[in-house]
């Protein structure tokens, strides 16, 4: 039952690092997209292209201010399932 419960307990850990790790890249690209899309339905313009390079903009960005906590949080992450997998072991 203990293992169990620590599977479930790892398990919703990796669901909130990956939101927590993921998320403001994916929010980041949404709120450009849509930004973006704002602005060609406007002006009429309807290249798909024109939303690419914001977009990749914005993303790099992002991995630049916040790329170190990113890889900070999944660095604990990877850490804690290798002291569960070393618990189990023994």
């Amino acid at each position: 039952m203990n293992d169990e419960a620590s599977l479930l307990a790892l398990t919703d850990r990796m669901l909130w690092t990956t939101a927590l790790v993921a998320g403001p890249i994916l929010l980041a690209a949404l709120a450009v997209g849509l930004v973006v899309g704002i602005i060609q339905a406007a002006t009429s313009v309807n290249e798909q292209t024109l939303t690419f390079v914001p977009k990749l903009t914005v993303i790099a960005v992002i991995l630049v201010l916040m790329g170190g906590s990113m890889m900070m949080i999944l660095g604990d992450f990877m850490r804690e399932i290798f002291d569960q997998i070393g618990m189990m072991a023994q």
